[in-house]
């Protein structure tokens, strides 16, 4: 997968990044090309080497049609909940290091049900607040809305199945 400059793209579990320049080092006798990425939540700049960019599973931003998916889910989907604590943890965590929208809304979904059973741990919180961020972000640039149009847009989803989008923290 190739990106331009100037594009932006996702980097999974951290969120939208902006490809500011690709460039090339060389290491011993062996060169290797990066994406410069600027992060949008954080201002952070990350380089990703061309040959790492499935690895870390840096893709394009999703476009209309998936969204409608993902909020189609929100609304009537069903989730699976792992009881156990450390395979949750597991589970959700690799959804979230793969970074596809439908993985992430899986993971908001599934803990906002868990929470109206019992209080979530701290960790899980953490995880749901990210989940929430990557999915307003996503949707917001992906249609061109305001972070607020955005959060409002998946509070419509998630309360057809009685869901309510938490705070950020």
């Amino acid at each position: 997968m190739t990106f331009q400059i100037g594009e932006k793209v996702v980097y999974p579990n951290q969120g939208i990044g902006t490809i500011e320049n690709i460039s090339s080092r060389t290491f011993g006798n062996q060169t290797e090309k990066f994406y410069l990425l600027r992060l949008m939540c954080s201002s952070m700049t990350v380089m990703v080497p061309f040959s790492h960019v499935r690895d870390v599973g840096l893709r394009k931003i999703t476009r209309n049609g998936e969204l409608s998916r993902v909020l189609s889910f929100l609304a009537e989907g069903d989730c699976r909940c792992c009881h156990d604590w450390k395979n949750r943890f597991k589970e959700n965590s690799e959804k979230m290091r793969v970074g596809g929208l439908l993985q992430i809304a899986e993971v908001l979904k599934s803990l906002l049900l868990l929470q109206r059973e019992k209080p979530l741990s701290f960790r899980e919180k953490k995880m749901l607040d990210r989940a929430r961020h990557m999915l307003v972000s996503e949707l917001s640039i992906s249609r061109g809305l305001s972070e607020t149009e955005a959060t409002e847009l998946l509070q419509k989803a998630l309360a057809k199945a009685s869901l309510s989008l938490p705070p950020a923290l």
